[in-house]
């Protein structure tokens, strides 16, 4: 299960901004885990659950959005979603999309308390 060394690199992520930027406490995190990311969402919301506590992100609201995969087709110039990389253009059938969103783990937003 890779979603929990991810999960273990994104609270790592969040520790060192907290050291750095000198916040405690995370109100408020937003995940985005697009459907080409190779993560399944809720393997990492459970791997999250498991690695958060006793860190800044421990009270945490914690957000995971999950866009489609996006792909242009080289045959007629459409932008599609795609469920995986390997599909068809669906509005003319070639193959040999080219991916252009969905693949991204990537923090969106962090909201954190100032405790001074």
């Amino acid at each position: 299960m890779h979603e929990l060394s991810l999960a273990t690199g994104l609270v790592d992520m969040v520790e060192a901004a907290s050291r750095r930027e000198h916040f405690r406490r995370v109100a408020y995190l937003r995940l985005e885990v697009g459907a080409l990311a190779g993560v399944e969402p809720q393997a990492l919301r459970f791997a999250l659950g498991a690695v958060v506590p006793g860190t800044c992100l421990a009270e945490a609201d914690i957000s995971l959005e999950e866009p489609p995969g996006r792909a242009e087709c080289s045959t007629c110039g459409g932008t599609v979603e795609i469920a995986n990389r390997a599909e068809p253009c669906y509005l003319c059938g070639a193959f040999g999309l080219r991916v252009t969103g969905g693949g991204e783990l990537r923090i969106v937003e962090l909201i954190v308390h100032d405790d001074g």
